[in-house]
């Protein structure tokens, strides 16, 4: 699409799998050298090539970060993609940094306030679904195929990830096989919390190797996190409360997160009141739920969507004194203060209307919406923020779930 905007796109592929999901091998550039001399290579084709932007899927892995430094030293413009802060249905675009490095971390609710009342927003229609998790963990197997049997030519390449990439194909190919097992497991357990009767806290979880976690976390280990809630929870929360980890619908078994949690509960004496589902939907226990505590998640905003007190731990753009509690963790569980709703809707629709673009990556009716928006934000001059507040932003889809009176539907 930006091709027929008039623009000379390249391709920078560190591996095959890379390779293969680019169109045009002229403009293929293919890196195998080894790690240490990616910064060198790098100058040398926005040197020789003339390179005027930079698009990137998130900003923190090594060779992200060092694009990003080189652009920012040459006046190169950087376009971060990133999943939606609002999910399912939109995908993050942001240029010079996403998440904790967003521009949204400096922004106050009262700023987005000022540029909604200028801009003076309205809802239409809602958008339509964009596929499901099956084809995310579907391109996750597809990818690591080519990286694990075909990559010969890119013998120097090392994954971002601790994990090897054979075992991250098996991790993926296992998911993809075993997925009845686990709804059928899922579901067992929700129903169960369903009808118990107690009340209940949901402890959203995250990937170990997400980049949130890794770069905006002050947790080392999933387990510290898991050890300071758990502590928290036996020492703050009413003795017939209970605690229920939700885990992250990609989790993969790549750590014994749920031994590791039923463990740390033994050690506190609540073995009982602490409980593990694996994976799927949100909506069933959050629907049920009294708060939510998470490190950074996404899926923190489906909480503040309900009004749930919410308790965050990590760096998240989402995390803003109105409606994000300031309370120590045990004061939290004992008695949780209530967010500032309105702020929140007011955060939501100012998200809507500048970073979020309606669409997804893993099907082809997600990327046909998603372009019919995308190519023209990248070609602007300025990022979204800055054009929406100078009302020179592009005209968007705007969603009637904006409406706070209608509930979003559950990616997550």
């Amino acid at each position: 699409m930006l091709e027929a905007a008039g623009a000379t796109c390249h391709r920078v592929a560190f591996n095959r799998g890379d390779q293969h999901f680019w169109h045009d091998g002229k403009t293929l550039l293919p890196f195998r050298e080894r790690p240490e001399q990616w910064s060198v290579t790098l100058t040398d084709h926005l040197k020789h090539l003339k390179i005027t932007d930079i698009v990137l899927y998130g900003d923190v892995r090594p060779i992200h970060a060092e694009a990003i430094r080189q652009a920012r030293e040459r006046n190169i413009t950087v376009h971060v993609f990133e999943e939606g802060y609002i999910r399912p249905y939109w995908v993050t675009y942001e240029r010079e940094g996403s998440n904790g490095n967003s521009r949204l971390m400096q922004m106050s609710v009262a700023d987005m306030r000022d540029a909604l009342a200028k801009a003076e927003p309205e809802a239409i229609d809602p958008v339509a679904a964009w596929g499901d998790l099956r084809q995310h963990i579907f391109y996750g197997a597809y990818y690591h195929t080519f990286v694990i049997f075909m990559n010969a030519a890119y013998r120097n390449f090392k994954p971002h990830r601790a994990i090897r990439a054979a075992d991250e194909f098996r991790l993926y190919l296992r998911r993809l096989l075993t997925m009845p097992f686990h709804w059928a497991r899922r579901n067992r357990l929700t129903r169960r919390i369903r009808r118990a009767g107690y009340p209940f806290h949901v402890v959203l979880l995250q990937l170990a190797h997400d980049s949130n976690v890794i770069a905006h976390s002050d947790f080392s280990t999933p387990e510290d996190f898991h050890e300071h809630v758990i502590k928290s929870f036996a020492a703050g929360a009413p003795g017939h409360h209970h605690l229920v980890f939700k885990a992250h619908p990609l989790e993969d078994g790549r750590i014994p997160e749920a031994r590791a949690i039923r463990y740390i509960a033994r050690q506190y004496g609540i073995a009982k009141r602490v409980h593990y589902v694996p994976g799927g939907k949100l909506a069933r226990l959050l629907n049920l739920a009294r708060t939510a505590v998470t490190i950074n998640s996404t899926a923190g905003q489906q909480a503040l969507w309900r009004g749930m007190p919410l308790r965050v731990f990590g760096r998240a753009v989402y995390d803003k004194p109105e409606f994000v509690s300031r309370q120590d963790l045990p004061d939290f569980f004992r008695a949780p203060e209530r967010p500032d709703l309105q702020a929140y809707h007011d955060f939501r629709q100012y998200l809507l209307e500048t970073s979020q673009v309606a669409g997804g990556y893993y099907s082809a009716r997600a990327r046909s919406q998603l372009l019919r928006m995308v190519t023209d934000l990248v070609l602007a001059p300025l990022d979204p923020y800055d054009a929406f507040a100078s009302r020179t932003a592009t005209p968007r889809q705007k969603f009637s779930l904006l409406n706070k009176n209608v509930m979003p539907p559950d990616g997550y």
